[in-house]
């Protein structure tokens, strides 16, 4: 049995017609053309879909049957023809993200919430980078934005620079780190680091002061919430180094103090990689022009 399209439609016509004549109207095909159909479906089926003889014309047991396959299958092919047409025209498609910085996920959430209001029809999904390669899996087609710190020269990436941020010291102000107008490598010989759950390779104090000055702190301390981290340091449990859009909320809070790392201070810039073929699409450009608001408002301080 060779069941088409064209046959789910006419089967599907003649009953909401409930007659040839209209039915080919709709059909936009004539009345003889379309009993040649009838005849070539029942010769496919092997059964007769009508009720002989019936006014108006009358689906038989087996006629039902095939109508509800056509009312199952004919709203789907209608839809996903629809959702090739966005994709064909910039407004639908897909959207995971993989997040290699985890104080990130702070900042990210409001820009996907703009976001999901101005492209219903994306399909966003977050991914955290941490727990798999996320620049591979870019490549291999698995998450299509990744959120890093660490641009590779990889083939067929482009990195798009969103904002540049600075690592932050933050302790207790009952610490004696406190008094010092900045930290450097040789002050966290005593101290608790306290940590995001990720490899050293990822977090700043590490690649852009302790490992360069092999220096290792007293004792490293996890913690999987910025909240977490914040509440640790306040009960002067160890210290912790964070980007600057993270601290934001601790500036005028008396029981932190926030001091630059080395007198110069350290920078560091965010990107979003994406496939190169990628990056014009509308959607995503929008998502990092979306992006680099957000950092903005991080900036000047504003929720």
């Amino acid at each position: 049995m060779h069941i088409e399209f064209r046959h789910l439609r006419t089967i599907k016509a003649i009953h909401d017609s409930g007659g040839l004549a209209r039915a080919a109207d709709i059909l936009n095909i004539t009345q003889s053309a379309l009993s040649h159909q009838i005849k070539g479906i029942e010769d496919q089926a092997g059964v007769e879909l009508f009720v002989r003889r019936s006014k108006p014309l009358k689906l038989s047991a087996a006629g039902h049957k095939l109508l509800a396959a056509a009312e199952d299958i004919l709203p789907r092919v209608a839809a996903l023809e629809a959702e090739f047409a966005g994709i064909q025209q910039g407004s639908a498609g897909r959207l995971h993200i993989a997040i290699e910085c985890h104080a990130c996920f702070e900042w990210l959430f409001p820009v996907l919430e703009a976001f999901r209001k101005a492209w219903p029809e994306v399909d966003v999904d977050i991914r955290p980078g941490l727990a798999f390669d996320a620049l591979p899996a870019l490549q291999k087609e698995k998450v299509d934005l990744v959120v890093s710190s660490d641009p590779e020269d990889l083939a067929e990436l482009t990195f798009t620079p969103l904002f540049d941020y600075e690592p932050v010291f933050v302790a207790s102000s009952a610490n004696a780190l406190s008094l010092k107008p900045f930290v450097v490598a040789d002050d966290f010989r005593d101290q608790t680091l306290i940590t995001y759950p990720v490899e050293r390779t990822r977090l700043d104090v590490f690649t852009e002061l302790l490992t360069p000055a092999r220096v290792e702190p007293a004792a490293v301390r996890q913690a999987e919430l910025t909240a977490v981290i914040l509440l640790l340091v306040a009960s002067n449990r160890g210290v912790a180094v964070l980007p600057d859009w993270v601290v934001r909320q601790v500036r005028y809070n008396s029981d932190y103090v926030t001091r630059p790392l080395t007198e110069t201070g350290v920078t560091k810039r965010l990107y979003a990689a994406t496939r190169s073929e990628d990056i014009a699409k509308p959607y995503m450009a929008h998502l990092i022009r979306l992006a680099k608001q957000e950092a903005v408002k991080l900036q000047r301080g504003q929720s």
